[in-house]
């Protein structure tokens, strides 16, 4: 008895690794039959999966020019089956992480779905050579989504569902607007809509909103206190950044300057330090050290811009940034105006871009006028929101605000009742239970 048991499990096991051995099988024979994948290579996934393929798709550089020469754009592959829905990963930056075994998005287990991450041109292994920055496109991007999406269609016949954080936000809503068709649904994190290299919302929000006055006070006066005593403190830095091997485009007592007026928002952006700030007379070397943890001078230098310096050259010509208000500080800082700061700091030498206001304000348009199914997800505190989608009072959009949230917030980290809207609305769209815990 315990014999025709132990055969009767082997057999249902045996059963079943053939089963995934065979879906495995067929996907990867799937992905190699396909002449614009010039690789595919199984790496190591997410149990949750049954297989994760690294895989490299050709792209236009320019697709209203194809002849114009082509990239390789690198995309992974989570696989769970072809009929269930997949996860649309348009990437804003680099897709690198999608590589890492233990990575999952947080909607695949909601949904029960197939997981596909597509890394941004001109960010990670993704570069065309030699480089053209005006083939760095929202435009040119979205199109490289949709060639994955339509590809991969062959294939995964489920509802599809796009997602990004950020920047991959913005993505999501940019390739919505001119692929409306790829996706059946979409979950936008965190995304700015920015109408300015310096968009102008920011700085108000930051004075204004988050936190306490007293708090907001406070932040203000740490500010004040690192910049008045910048004779100390300028040698500290100037120290830490010959350590860490920092270059700059400006001078120090710049990047002093600079690391003072990104504070507010490097601190508010992650709420994770507000009950860190120290009172002015905690003494100097612990002041210091605090705004070397919230805005350390990385984020000015060189090397520290060398990963994502395409995000730079996309706020200046598309995707708009933020400002800073020097009015409090402009008796103490060395510079007279944080004006075009992001030419000066941030993008590649000898390359100069004029803004295009005309994309942001068609996909505003796009908001305005569509009723695709959209989830847009915000932290109340995080000051992206400032400049956040407007969404009208539609159907197929829902705009979820986590009170006191940060840019880390998530589904998964919603009050209940938020996350309540949130589940009932995907399951309208989809026709599909969501678990959401």
């Amino acid at each position: 008895m315990i014999t025709t048991m132990k055969k009767l499990i082997l057999s249902v096991l045996l059963l079943l690794s053939v089963s995934v051995l065979l879906a495995q099988s067929k996907l990867e024979t799937f992905l190699k039959g396909q002449p614009e994948i010039k690789s595919v290579e199984e790496i190591s996934g997410n149990d949750f999966f049954t297989a994760t393929y690294k895989v490299m798709i050709e792209q236009a550089i320019d697709h209203d020019n194809p002849e114009n020469g082509t990239f390789l754009q690198r995309v992974f592959i989570a696989d769970k089956s072809a009929d269930a829905p997949v996860v649309f990963i348009t990437e804003g930056y680099s897709g690198a992480y999608a590589g890492i075994p233990r990575y999952i998005n947080e909607l695949s287990p909601m949904l029960g779905a197939n997981q596909v991450c597509v890394e941004h041109r001109f960010f990670g292994e993704s570069w065309p050579d030699p480089v053209d920055w005006d083939e760095l496109t929202v435009q040119n991007a979205a199109a490289d989504q949709h060639k994955v999406a339509q590809l991969l269609k062959k294939y995964y016949t489920g509802k599809w569902i796009s997602t990004g954080i950020s920047k991959g936000g913005q993505t999501v809503v940019y390739h919505r607007w001119l692929f409306p068709d790829d996706v059946d649904a979409s979950v936008a994190y965190v995304c700015p809509l920015n109408f300015g290299v310096e968009d102008g919302r920011h700085e108000p929000f930051i004075a204004n909103v988050p936190g306490t006055p007293e708090l907001r006070q406070r932040i203000v006066d740490f500010q004040l206190e690192i910049l008045k005593n910048r004779e100390t403190l300028l040698p500290k830095l100037d120290s830490l950044c010959r350590q860490k091997n920092y270059t700059f485009r400006i001078n120090m007592n710049e990047v002093l300057d600079y690391c003072v007026l990104e504070y507010p928002f490097a601190l508010w952006q992650w709420g994770n330090m507000i009950d860190q700030i120290p009172e002015k007379d905690a003494g100097l070397d612990a002041l210091f050290q605090h705004l070397m943890i919230v805005s350390g001078p990385s984020y000015f230098a060189v090397e520290g811009q060398e990963s994502i310096k395409s995000f730079f050259v996309q706020a200046a010509r598309e995707l708009g940034y933020y400002g800073y208000d020097t009015k409090p500080f402009q008796d103490y800082l060395s510079i007279k105006s944080a004006r075009n700061y992001l030419e000066t700091i941030f993008l590649p030498a000898d390359l100069r871009i004029k803004y295009n206001r005309k994309t942001a304000k068609q996909v505003e348009k796009f908001i305005k006028k569509t009723n695709a199914k959209i989830l847009f997800i915000y932290g109340e505190w995080d000051p992206w929101s400032a400049s956040g989608f407007e969404v009208p009072q539609k159907e197929n959009f829902l705009k979820i605000v986590k009170p006191k949230g940060s840019h880390a917030t998530r589904i998964k980290n919603l009050p209940d009742d938020q996350k309540l809207q949130v589940k009932e609305k995907l399951e309208k769209w989809l026709d599909m239970e969501v678990s959401i815990d």
